[in-house]
């Protein structure tokens, strides 16, 4: 056993670590591969705080981990089934090293009863804060119909970094100025080592007859699981309540499930997904640590 700071080199491995945390059951799928991915290529991932991810390894093999969550403050830490016995010592680095001013916050699902009391021994108090992982089994095929005058289309943040960037500033709502969104700042190229296993098949928009992008869609399967998970979704504002969202999620989980998933998982407790089909399938609760 040993320990080591995260680095480049270590992302394949840090994958396989969260593909196999999840393997046989869905207690830490609030932080799965995809979502690391994501997260790892997103514009507020703090990229200079990498080196303070912590890992553990058994030979060259991850079996724990404590990840900061996009940056300090909010973590993820987590160990093998069969390395329990490391998750005080990992929740301990967490704290140390990943906290920030207001402390650290870790999210521990309802029924990991051993984690939550670990967690509690080691000075952590039950917050309100939560957040809910939902489930949608892929057993049939899903009505992706788009309304007239729109297209389903590939979007590659790699190949179309404005495009892209420009859709999702719309779309969560910060504002429909080109121009204002062009001297921001706000655009940035997008780095191809943080996009290793992004799919471009998965990843989907609704195009208008003008060439403009307005709804969209990824998702991120491996298979080497069962299940896609779906990051990020939105919609530009004046298409919204058309369907268009709807259609965009369905076309890219009918792809998915041709791919191989059985099961889609996204971190969202919204009546939107519930009016999709999706149901909570795990509940997480915050204990902070002063």
């Amino acid at each position: 056993m040993k320990f080591k700071n995260y680095s480049s080199n270590d992302y394949e491995t840090v994958c396989d670590f969260l593909i196999e945390l999840n393997r046989d059951n869905q207690h830490h799928i609030n932080w799965n591969w995809g979502r690391f991915e994501w997260m790892m290529e997103h514009p507020e991932f703090d990229k200079s705080l990498m080196n303070s991810i912590g890992l553990w390894l058994d030979d060259d093999k991850v079996v724990g981990a404590a990840i900061y969550d996009m940056y300090f403050g909010e973590a993820f830490v987590g160990a093998l089934p069969a390395y329990s016995a490391l998750y005080p010592e990992i929740l301990d680095y967490a704290y140390r090293e990943l906290k920030d001013e207001n402390g650290l916050g870790i999210a521990v699902c309802d029924t990991c009863a051993d984690e939550i009391s670990m967690t509690q021994s080691a000075g952590f108090e039950i917050a309100e804060q939560t957040e809910t992982i939902m489930r949608l089994d892929l057993d049939r095929e899903l009505p992706s119909g788009l309304p007239d005058g729109l297209q389903f289309a590939q979007l590659d943040p790699v190949k179309e970094p404005y495009d892209f960037q420009w859709l999702l500033w719309q779309g969560f709502d910060h504002g429909t100025d080109k121009a204002g969104f062009e001297q921001g700042g706000d655009y940035y190229p997008v780095i191809p080592e943080f996009r290793k296993h992004f799919n471009p098949a998965l990843s989907i928009a609704a195009k208008a007859a003008d060439g403009e992008y307005v709804s969209y869609c990824c998702l991120w399967y491996s298979d080497q699981t069962d299940y896609a998970y779906v990051e990020p979704v939105c919609t530009v504002p004046a298409y919204r309540g058309k369907g268009i969202a709807k259609a965009v999620i369905f076309e890219g989980l009918n792809r998915a499930k041709d791919l191989g998933a059985k099961k889609a998982y996204v971190l969202s407790d919204m009546p939107f997904y519930e009016k999709l089909g999706f149901r909570k399938d795990r509940h997480f609760t915050f204990l902070w640590k002063k």
